[in-house]
């Protein structure tokens, strides 16, 4: 079974399909359904939607990218990676201006998936995807800290970046509402102490006690504490279709956030599609993933959601429930329907530092703060750069900014990294009547100079070519490149160079060893012919000889 193909792995597991591995999916769904309840709420509002787009978004994306997906287990969803970006769409572009931007990242993601782009998650390097999952981390814990306490801010106070956030926090703090923040502890202790507790701890969410808690609290001692209801109005309609109104500007927006939107959706749900295969040793098909990515999203977003992508929280609970396929997912979906409908008016009970204690967790959760401590602590220092970096940029910028900057860090520092390496190295010249027993020595005529380079030629490294030197009595020089496996334009023009020098000073020049690739590079610019196929030697004992015919 090839992994790339474009193929739902829906279709490919149900021919095997069992009434067991049914009832099994069909359990785990329900089970995931109630984990995703709460969270889908606290996502969406930590988003600045209402508390039904996070149900909405569950609801479609999850069915369409488990039916089109190309991962057997992978639940799809709102993710906390979003909720930063998503507010901030929303305040600057309306809800219009996300679903714009959502079904244009949706198209993208299929485009992506269709030019077989899936594999390209491999080219991002682990200290960015580390970082930035840490700066979007520390964004969530930061977004929720006004709730958390109970702050309220003057009438047209603006946080909509991050950093207006901190700024707000800081000069509001005095308005701190202590039975928030009683309400706000609580929570949190019930959510870190609930997983602790055998058996049931596992089988029940700690986020669906932390709820009740919170209501019982607020509802049952008439505490003082705002609700998802003093907030906002509560629905429970099904999503309904519903097409946004396109402008010059808004399509304009749309292109930018929808990158931003759909490169992040690839990297996370590639990423979670990786955990997964390690947790059911199978393989996902990354790029009919990325295709269920980019439908889902379409779908979430024309149906009143936000963009949507692998949950790896949920995926995981559905592993370890027994969901082996996509049914699973789809049960999912299906349950959190009947959910929205009967359930979904309770949902404004819910205090707002229940919501903010629950997204406390999910921030933690996904922070990686011991994978960030041992990177500090064992990378080298390019890498420690990148990584604190993506970071800080993340946090005060945003996801854009960060992963562009880290790229170009990386590659910068890569190239160093490579050039340092790379090596243009003479061969000293012994007698090997003094050390006859040493069988590595050659004879060399002394009208012969042998120069070994090492590592790969590129634009780094170019300039080294000129440490090459010719003596007065120079007549033939060997350039040996067993090592080099690469070669690029610049370092091409650099040995062309090298070549015009040689033949100002008539000393023929000799290659020895040269790779596949360096050979059609010389091939095509036409080297090879201009220094003659004839000076180009398998091995340096063919070369030396050549040499001493000359």
């Amino acid at each position: 079974m090839k992994k790339d193909k474009l193929k739902p792995m829906l279709f490919s597991v149900m021919k095997n399909y069992s009434k067991d591995q049914f009832f099994k999916d069909f359990i785990s769904g329900i089970i995931v359904a109630i984990i995703a309840l709460p969270l889908s709420i606290a996502l969406a509002l930590a988003s600045g939607v209402g508390p039904e787009e996070g149900i909405y978004t569950a609801i479609v994306a999850g069915f369409l990218i488990s039916f089109f997906g190309g991962s057997r287990v992978q639940i799809a969803g709102p993710t906390a990676a979003f909720a930063t970006i998503v507010a901030g769409i929303v305040a600057r572009n309306g809800m219009d201006g996300l679903m714009l931007a959502t079904i244009f990242a949706g198209i993208l993601l299929i485009l992506m998936g269709i030019l077989r782009l899936g594999s390209l998650i491999h080219f991002i390097p682990y200290t960015i995807t580390t970082g930035f999952t840490a700066g979007i981390a520390a964004t969530i814990l930061i977004g929720q800290l006004k709730d958390f306490f109970g702050l309220t801010y003057p009438q047209g106070t603006v946080t909509i970046e991050t950093m207006d956030k901190v700024r707000a926090v800081i000069a509001n703090f005095g308005t701190v509402n202590v039975q928030a923040v009683i309400v706000g502890f609580v929570c949190l202790a019930v959510l870190i102490v609930w997983p602790m507790i055998p058996k049931i701890g596992e089988k029940i969410p700690g986020s669906l006690i932390a709820v009740f808690v919170g209501i019982v609290m607020v509802s049952g001692l008439g505490m003082k504490v705002n609700t998802i209801g003093d907030l906002y109005t509560i629905s429970n309609k099904l999503p309904t279709l519903h097409i946004p109104a396109i402008s010059a500007d808004s399509l304009s927006s749309a292109v930018t956030n929808g990158f931003t939107i759909a490169v992040l959706a690839a990297i996370e749900s590639l990423l979670s599609c990786v955990v997964a295969d390690s947790m059911v040793n199978s393989h996902h098909r990354s790029n009919m993933e990325l295709v269920a990515q980019g439908i889902g999203n379409i779908g979430s977003a024309l149906f009143g959601g936000i963009p949507a992508t692998g949950a790896i929280a949920r995926t995981a609970a559905n592993i370890k429930n027994g969901g082996r396929t996509p049914v699973a997912g789809m049960v999912h979906s299906v349950v959190l329907v009947l959910v929205l409908v009967i359930l979904m008016p309770y949902a404004a009970l819910i205090p707002m530092p229940t919501i903010a204690a629950i997204l406390f967790i999910v921030a933690y959760n996904m922070c990686g703060w011991r994978t960030f401590a041992h990177l500090c602590k064992t990378a080298p220092k390019s890498d420690i750069t990148v990584l604190v970096a993506t970071f800080a940029l993340t946090v005060y910028f945003d996801l854009v900014v960060a992963i562009g900057v880290g790229m170009v860090l990386t590659c910068f520092l890569l190239m160093k990294r490579l050039a340092d390496e790379t090596y243009v190295t003479g061969w000293q010249y012994r007698d090997p009547e003094t050390d006859p027993d040493n069988i590595e020595l050659k004879r060399i005529p002394q009208h012969v100079r042998v120069y070994e380079i090492g590592g790969p030629m590129f634009f780094g490294m170019a300039d080294r070519i000129a440490e090459i030197t010719l003596k007065e009595y120079t007549k033939v020089l060997i350039i040996r490149m067993r090592s080099v496996s690469a070669l690029d334009a610049t370092a091409m023009h650099s040995l062309e160079n090298l070549y015009a020098k040689c033949e100002e000073k008539n000393v023929r020049i000799i290659f020895s060893h040269v790779n596949e690739q360096p050979m059609k590079t010389m091939e095509k610019a036409g080297f090879v012919k201009v220094v003659g196929r004839e000076n180009f030697c398998s091995h340096i004992d063919n070369a030396l000889k050549r040499a001493s015919q000359i």
